[in-house]
């Protein structure tokens, strides 16, 4: 028995002895006024003392549990296991957005965020964290939809050949509605005006137009004078009124960097590399349609964005950008609607010849859709007839094969660059898709990591990481989500590559039956060695292991405050951990570079 144990021992026994003496001396005869007065009590305690002690003895004289026998507004068994499932489905979400998705699963009595927040420490799903009181800012909204855009620029678009691309972003000040989400290979002031250009083609042109002073915006503080930008321009001649914020005050354009930090968050920290610019751009077209219209917005009253957004009815014909110097009478593209509505079948049809290669393959686009044949028709010149719908494959005059296609309208654009043709007549009837599923269905498939951190989804390549190579993996493709369960447990979570009405047609698409895997709990282990200088980094935090350890193949316990540092079981350092960033290479360079 420890000292404490003892003390709490000796503890109780002294207070039963003491209300014990007071029984007796009640019980002898002695007035309950006196014996209260001399044990320092009350006259209703003594009372009760001695009540307790002629129904229970001695072991009612010790302090009972004040608990009540029936707490009527206790949280639900059932309720408080949900939010407990939720929590660990989303670690994002937080008492407020909890309650929100219990109303919107029909609970009948919704709890106050209080007591899910109590439900949260309760289970041990939120850790302690030093509270900050930010500063007081004055608030500012517009009264109307498309009265005020906030538009800027924010990196951290990255490929997997290791470029940087900038992200052009734009949000209506009222309804928080992103209305651009352009990825810029080169963010001057044309790239800039062109996706600008294509959101007022799509939704109207706004009154105000709110940035930075960033040279793409403003011409004010050109050398060796002021002079008009492209952007300038192209608000002046329709009729924007361009506002500007103070020189380092990024509060004033405090919603747009509100929604940068959490585009990084959701989607930036967890997509990781992309394989190309239009990968890229459809991870964030997925993303930003799901954060207008399926992500209820904390500011709004947890209101979607698109519920209170409202396009102008007039929109413009055709806005163009047109440089001072050289004019481009080619307008800018209107980028793709996440709700595009498809053309009529054989509108954008396209023909063209081809040879199926020696594994058998027929290759229509090999990122978009490749066609198995078979070795018998390996070598074999085909003519191939394609649009949004179907795709024929003819050989010899002769219809061999049917099949739904792959392709959307901007891959029979780039078939048309690749040398194919208006089509004619279709050769068959229009493929019908062999696997209706249900609105909203969850799909999943199994999939192998390649050696590459790199699985295959329906025409699509979708980097998981090197960690995860050569393990079978289930893909769990739910909403506008992948969710990646790998040994049971959720490993990673991606944007959807694979639209909605072609999930079905994935190979070996099952209907899940089963609910999302849980994620990792535990520290993460990563791999590093040491190099000459004894510094390592993980998470771009320099951890100091030393001189000694030059050489060794150390492993590295990520934990949610401290580093560990291992070698053989033993460790060797701990550190505290400064940075929050997700860990993206797990294993040790074989050159023993000690960068990330």
């Amino acid at each position: 028995m420890t000292l404490d144990k003892a003390g709490d021992t000796a503890g109780r026994s002294w207070q039963v002895e003491h209300r014990y003496r007071a029984v007796l001396e009640v019980r002898n005869g002695s007035p309950v006024v006196e014996v209260a007065l001399r044990y320092g009590a009350s006259r209703q305690s003594v009372y009760t003392w001695k009540a307790r002690y002629e129904r229970d003895g001695l072991a009612g004289l010790e302090d009972q549990s004040r608990r009540p026998h029936h707490s009527p507004h206790r949280l639900a068994a059932e309720i408080e296991a949900l939010v407990c499932e939720l929590r660990r489905t989303h670690r994002r979400w937080g008492a407020r957005r909890l309650v929100f998705e219990l109303a919107r699963r029909g609970v009948t009595a919704v709890p106050s965020q209080a007591t899910v927040h109590r439900a949260l420490v309760r289970n041990g799903l939120v850790r302690e964290q030093e509270q900050h009181h930010p500063r007081k800012y004055k608030r500012w909204q517009r009264e109307t939809p498309m009265h005020l855009w906030q538009l800027d620029l924010v990196g951290g678009i990255y490929l997997a050949d290791g470029r940087e691309f900038k992200l052009l972003t734009g949000i209506d000040d009222h309804s928080r509605y992103v209305v651009v989400a352009a990825v810029l290979a080169v963010p001057n002031g044309r790239a800039v005006c062109e996706a600008f250009t294509a959101a007022m083609n799509r939704y109207g042109v706004p009154s105000e137009v709110l940035t930075d002073n960033g040279k793409q915006f403003t011409g004010r503080f050109t050398r060796p004078m002021p002079a008009e930008v492209l952007f300038e321009r192209v608000c002046r001649e329709h009729g924007i009124t361009t506002l500007l914020t103070k020189p380092r005050s990024p509060t004033t354009t405090g919603k747009i960097e509100r929604f940068h930090q959490t585009l990084r968050r959701e989607l930036l920290d967890e997509a990781g590399p992309f394989t190309d610019l239009p990968a890229a751009q459809a991870a964030v077209d997925a993303w930003v349609h799901a954060y207008n219209h399926v992500r209820p917005h904390q500011a709004l009253n947890m209101a979607t964005p698109a519920s209170l957004f409202q396009p102008r009815h007039h929109k413009p014909d055709a806005l163009t950008v047109t440089a001072p110097a050289a004019p481009d009478p080619t307008p800018s593209a209107p980028p793709r609607s996440p709700a595009a509505v498809l053309l009529p079948a054989g509108v954008n049809a396209v023909e063209f010849d081809t040879v199926i290669a020696a594994s058998g393959v027929l290759s229509v686009l090999p990122r978009a859709q490749r066609i198995k044949m078979g070795p018998t028709h390996a070598g074999q010149p085909a003519h191939v007839w394609a649009d949004e719908h179907s795709v024929h494959i003819l050989i010899g005059g002769q219809l061999v094969r049917t099949l739904p296609s792959s392709l959307s309208t901007q891959d029979l654009h780039e078939l048309r660059l690749r040398g194919a043709v208006p089509a004619g007549p279709p050769p068959a009837n229009t493929a019908t898709r062999n696997r209706v599923l249900p609105a909203g269905a969850v799909v999943e498939v199994d999939r192998t990591v390649n050696a590459d951190g790199v699985i295959g989804l329906g025409g699509h390549d979708l980097l998981l990481g090197a960690n995860l190579a050569g393990t079978r993996v289930t893909a769990r493709l739910d909403g506008h989500l992948v969710h990646v369960i790998a040994d049971g447990v959720l490993a990673k979570t991606l944007p959807s590559p694979v639209p909605v009405e072609q999930r079905g047609r994935l190979r070996g698409a099952r209907l899940a039956t089963t609910e999302l895997a849980a994620p990792q709990t535990g520290p993460i282990q990563v791999e590093r060695r040491v190099p000459v200088d004894g510094i390592v980094m993980v998470t771009r935090q320099r951890i100091r292991v030393g001189r000694t350890h030059a050489g060794k193949l150390v492993t590295i316990l990520v934990e949610d405050t401290h580093l560990r540092v291992l070698h053989n079981g033993e460790e060797l350092a701990l550190h505290p951990r400064l940075e929050n960033r997700p860990v993206t290479r797990f294993r040790a360079y074989q050159t023993g570079s000690a960068t990330t």
